[in-house]
């Protein structure tokens, strides 16, 4: 099974990498970008036979696999490219590592014969040397065509923690799920930070509170790990908080949304009467 992936960003990287020292037969990698391709050569020029090309044509000819790495906006790109230039892609697996779209992007493929899905690595990637040391403790979500399952199944299998499948029509929830916990998460440490600076205290002396925070829900979930004001029913701190933040416009919306949600939280497990809580939601509302 020979497999070309198309894009040398971080997720085409380190997922070649990973694959290789895994002892799948990756034979080419394709960017048109010359940094790229340069980039990509510093992590495989111990492993021969890889093709680094500019070409996503020849990836596809000399690939039983072709997993398309590249940016999300790239892959309708890619799709008309291969549809354009490829009379048949009988017998080729064709899928993509985008979280935000099923294997519904790429159908301009399947009239050319071409079996397709999708292999999304659950995973943040800033750089391709952490990317690297994660994926084999990453849970790969896969979709598709039933005869294309398979050959994902064992491919995920040698390159992450655990394999799951994914239906289609679950790809956007699945995808915002992961927007909300990693990318949003990093926006709110964003704004925290925001509000440390105006006291002069960096991140650093947050960060055990965050770890034990992030300990807790994996141990618990984030039901049973919340704590602070909402569940205590502490009304005046709440008051002082939005006070505190009344010309931070953008952060006191954070405050006040999230709050509603640790607000229902609260609720959920019998924290606080129902009296404070219509007094919380009356106050996050008002202010």
């Amino acid at each position: 099974m020979k497999i070309g992936v198309i894009g040398a960003g971080k997720v085409g990287i380190s997922t070649s990498f990973i694959m290789l020292k895994n002892s799948l037969d990756v034979v080419a990698l394709s960017d048109r970008d010359r940094h790229a391709l340069d980039n990509a050569a510093t992590y495989l020029k111990g492993e021969k036979g890889v093709v680094l090309t500019d070409d996503n044509v020849e990836v596809v000819k000399k690939s039983d696999v072709v997993i398309i790495a590249t940016q999300d906006r790239i892959i309708k790109d890619i799709v008309r490219e291969l549809d354009t230039k490829m009379d048949r892609l009988y017998g080729k697996y064709i899928v993509h590592t985008s979280g935000a779209h099923s294997s519904h992007i790429l159908e301009p493929l399947d009239v050319k014969g071409a079996m397709l899905g999708v292999m999304h690595p659950l995973q943040t990637f800033p750089d391709v040397e952490s990317a690297i040391a994660v994926l084999p403790d990453t849970y790969i979500f896969i979709q598709g065509h039933k005869n294309c399952l398979e050959k994902l199944q064992y491919i995920a299998g040698r390159i992450g923690k655990r394999v799951v499948e994914i239906k289609g029509e679950h790809m956007v929830l699945y995808h915002l799920s992961a927007v909300l916990v990693c990318n949003l998460f990093c926006a709110l440490m964003y704004a925290g930070e925001d509000l440390m600076g105006e006291i002069g205290i960096g991140l650093e002396p947050y960060l055990p509170i965050i770890r034990a925070t992030l300990k807790n829900i994996e141990q618990k979930g984030p039901l049973r790990s919340l704590t602070g004001p909402i569940v205590r029913g502490d009304v005046d701190t709440i008051i002082s908080h939005l006070e505190a933040i009344e010309d931070k416009v953008m952060i006191k919306d954070v405050y006040k949304a999230l709050s509603q949600v640790a607000l229902e939280m609260a609720r959920i497990r019998g924290d606080i009467n129902e009296e404070t809580i219509i007094k919380i939601d009356e106050i996050l509302k008002r202010g």
